[in-house]
Formats: C-alpha cells, structure tokens, sequence
C-alpha cells in the first residue's frame, strides 16, 4: 500500500516519533541516507508562492541522492489544462514521490488517489503537516521532549498552522491552547479529531479568546501571518481584528521564563510578531527554517521505506 502524507493525522502518533527520530539522525549526519540513489526524482509542484518549501525540498532531496524536479503550477494549469487524475498519473510515470504546494486539499487527496507513488502536502489552506515536523523536531532539540509541553498558538487559529499544530501536537501528547478571536478557531472536525487523539496520547486541546490567557504558562509560543494566502481580501478587517494577538514583549512575559518563540514564516514584522521578539534571544525561527530540510528529508524516506 502506498503511504501518503496529506495531513498531520496520516501518521500515528508512534510514526511521527519514528519520523521525528529519523529527521535527528538526518541532521546529525546529513549525507548518510541515500534512499534516491540513482538519482530517482521527485517532482515538486508549485502552485503557490514558496521559499522555505522550495529551497528545503531540492536541497534535502539532492542530499538523499536524488533529483528534484521542479514543475510551475501555474504552467501546468492542473483542474483547468488538464484535470488533477491525469497529471497524478503523468508524474507517478516520471517520479518516485511527489511533493504539492497548492491551495485545495481535495486536489491533493485526488492526486494520491491517482499517482501510484508517494504524495506529500507541502501546504494547503487547510494543513501544513511537513511544516508541523520542523517545528516538533525544532520543540524537542530546545526543550528535550514533546509530551507535556504547553504550547500557545495566538492569532487566527483557523488557518492551515492552527489546523495542523491541533492535530500534530495532539499526536505529540502536548498540550495546545489556541489563543485567536471568536470565528477564527481552527476547524471543529480538526478539533474533534485533536481531541480524539489526545485521549490516548495524553494531551490535550483548548480554546480562548484571550491572548494572555492562551499564555500563561506555555512553554512553546507560536503564531503566524494573520492574512493567509487566498485571503488577501480581508486583509483590512483582519488587521482591525487581530492587533490584540501580536507576540511583543509584553504578550512573551505571561510565558514561562524559558519559552521560546515560532513562526513558520514568512513574518510581518510589527504586525504579528515585533521586530524585538522575531531578533531577540527567545526566537527560534531559524531553527525551525532549517529544520523544513531534515524533517521532510526524513518523512520522504518514511514513505518510500513503507511503499
């Protein structure tokens, strides 16, 4: 059976610890794994802006020996030119695992269906499960474990990250707070799902909409643009609103003394986060940047081991 990784979920909770694992070895030793020898390729679609995705990618894939093979969305023209089955079966002819940034889920569950090879989301509205392995592998190298770390995620909770942090950490038996204004919670199937899994990982999921109270306490703080990608045009209205949930200084104070700060990237820099928390001591933003390499290098491998 062909394993996928479309949503945080697709791996159990024992699987992400293997992954994660995997990605620490990959990092100590990042030229010891060649599962792409040949070189063998791996596609990567493009459908949406990218840097981090794009630069990890082809960078972790020419180092497990491989060939990154880069396609423009917008010149494939996937669900217009042709319709999502047929390029799936295209790319699975042409490469061992294909890796799509695009903006509907249902597309990336139509290509996996299809392809006949490993599909791995590099972002949709909905998730961003690859970011979500960075960033645990980045929460364990500063604080040594994952389960039983607080975690705040402030902002607009109904984004891809607050759908993915719910279900990853959950898996991880973290606990997550999501700090975000009413309206903006992170999906209530997402939730429901987070919940069910924390039940037997021992973590836990829970809602407010005050941003110090999303805080206290935590040793993990995370937010993220409050203007997605495809939103754009309610970008006045979400900078009325959001204001409130900006990590400053002030916000970092009601967390533990040690915690430390995320943002997957890219950051508005005076909006979301302040220039002083983003460069100060407490950030851990570029670990993270660096970690998309090791992490996705080490699900690929996953997926092709399990094929």
């Amino acid at each position: 059976m062909t394993r996928h990784f479309l949503r945080d979920d697709d791996l159990s909770p024992a699987e992400l610890i293997e992954v994660l694992d995997l990605a620490d070895a990959m990092k100590a030793e990042p030229f010891e794994h060649k599962p792409l020898t040949g070189p063998r390729t791996v596609a990567l679609v493009f459908d949406r802006p990218t840097l981090r995705t794009q630069v990890s990618f082809s960078a972790g894939i020419a180092e497990l020996g491989g060939h990154p093979m880069t396609v423009d969305g917008g010149l494939a023209a996937m669900g217009s030119r042709e319709g999502v089955e047929d390029v799936a079966r295209i790319l699975g002819r042409q490469a061992a695992a294909v890796v799509w940034r695009t903006a509907h889920q249902h597309d990336l569950t139509t290509m996996a269906e299809y392809a006949g090879v490993p599909v791995l989301n590099a972002l949709t509205d909905e998730f961003h499960p690859c970011q979500l392995l960075a960033d645990l592998q980045t929460v364990r190298e500063h604080k040594g474990r994952l389960a039983g770390v607080r975690v705040a995620f402030v902002g607009d909770g109904a984004c891809n990250m607050g759908n993915s942090w719910v279900l990853a950490g959950a898996s991880a038996g973290m606990h997550v707070v999501v700090g975000a204004p009413d309206g903006f919670s992170p999906d209530v199937d997402v939730l429901a799902r987070a919940r069910d899994i924390a039940q037997d990982t021992g973590g836990s999921v829970e809602l407010t909409a005050e941003a110090v109270e999303a805080v206290k306490g935590a040793d993990v703080l995370v937010t993220d643009s409050w203007v997605s990608m495809g939103r754009e045009e309610e970008s006045g209205e979400r900078l009325r609103i959001f204001p409130p949930y900006a990590v400053t200084g002030d916000l970092l104070a009601h967390a533990e003394p040690d915690a430390i700060v995320m943002h997957c990237l890219p950051a508005y820099r005076g909006k979301e986060i302040a220039e002083d928390v983003i460069e100060g001591p407490r950030s851990v933003v570029w670990d993270e940047a660096e970690n998309r390499r090791h992490a996705q290098k080490a699900v690929l491998t996953w997926l092709l081991e399990r094929s």
